[in-house]
């Protein structure tokens, strides 16, 4: 499963993220893996791709709340919601 977090910084902890970012990189449990993390420059928001099970993605949210605001979505590739809307549609 691909699972999309979207984070911000916490009001006043920017450098504080900023420099445990830097000093670890933000590694994932074992049970998941970064396809990709994206950050907006100059900016307290950024995007990272997990893909994994939602319990090492919530122990990973766990590790970053004192210093991220975070929102989790599940999401899926255009082929995946293609064949779920051809379900539905009958085509």
């Amino acid at each position: 499963m691909k699972i999309m977090i979207v984070w911000r910084t916490v009001p006043g902890k920017y450098r504080t993220a900023l420099e445990a970012f830097l000093r670890a990189g933000g590694p994932v449990p074992p049970e998941a893996k970064t396809i990709g993390r994206w950050h907006a420059p100059g900016s307290i928001i950024g995007w990272h791709l997990i893909e994994g099970d939602l319990t090492a993605v919530a122990q990973h949210v766990a590790q970053w709340a004192d210093l991220l605001q975070c929102e989790v979505y599940p999401v899926m590739e255009d082929t995946e919601a293609a064949t779920a809307a051809n379900k539905v549609f009958g085509k």
